[in-house]
């Protein structure tokens, strides 16, 4: 059972060192990822319920961001740093769309990072906005890898249906292979034409190290595995025209 539970922010727009800003709607995370690095939020909370079985509210998120736009410059902001900003309690609570609707109407260079399908519900807003890109987190092209490590997250293939969706609507995407699990070997096959730059970064060790030793994918775990599997997804990918970064050596 997930909580949901109303608050007041004391701002939403906050420096960050991935995009001048980043907005999160939300605080916790219904997707519940084992290696979710934002588990640390959890520390200054009084909340009970473990990391997937809240989720916090901003209900005051678009009053504080129109205040804060009034007195700033138009500038790149990133929807978001430690939530997934289409977790389902977005079909209820909408945060997420009216806050693209004030970052839109000043012309903000959006991006966007979701594991989740549900942004499909605001491609009417996105497809006639030519500043924004989609990033799409796709960690695995196996269900069953997906399943250990993201248990409550989407199903890869419904995340590809939106990817190829928004990627035929005309909006820039890029896909997150971030953390690179078992199984990411297969997604340069499955995202050929279907992407525009594809992003690459290894396992948080610190929140995901008892996944791999319950399930014996310990060998997947050290740093040569990372390297061999990073720089062989980037040599496919730009084989088949796709820019792979990748944020380790």
């Amino acid at each position: 059972m997930l909580k949901v539970i109303p608050i007041n922010s004391k701002s939403i727009l906050n420096r960050s060192k991935i995009y001048q800003y980043t907005l999160n709607p939300y605080v916790g995370c219904a997707h519940g990822c084992h290696y979710c690095y934002a588990r640390f939020v959890k520390r200054f909370m009084r909340i009970d319920e473990p990391w997937g079985k809240f989720v916090c509210v901003k209900v005051n998120a678009i009053e504080l961001l129109q205040k804060e736009l009034d007195r700033k410059k138009t500038s790149e902001v990133w929807i978001s740093g430690i939530c997934d900003p289409y977790q389902p309690a977005e079909r209820e609570f909408r945060v997420t769309r009216r806050c693209l609707e004030l970052l839109i109407s000043k012309g903000w260079n959006i991006f966007i990072q979701t594991k989740s399908h549900l942004i499909l519900d605001d491609i009417d807003l996105l497809k006639g906005y030519s500043n924004v890109t989609v990033l799409i987190t796709i960690t695995t092209s196996q269900d069953s890898i997906r399943k250990i490590f993201e248990p409550n997250a989407p199903p890869i293939s419904k995340r590809i249906e939106a990817l190829k969706i928004l990627h035929e609507e005309g909006i820039k995407t890029d896909v997150m292979i971030a953390p690179l699990l078992p199984g990411a070997e297969n997604l340069v096959e499955i995202l050929k034409n279907e992407v525009d730059h594809v992003i690459v970064d290894k396992m948080n060790y610190g929140y995901a190290h008892w996944v791999y030793r319950s399930y014996n994918l310990e060998q997947n775990m050290s740093d040569m595995f990372f390297r061999e599997k990073g720089n062989a997804l980037k040599r496919l990918f730009e084989e088949n025209g796709i820019k792979c970064e990748l944020l380790f050596r």
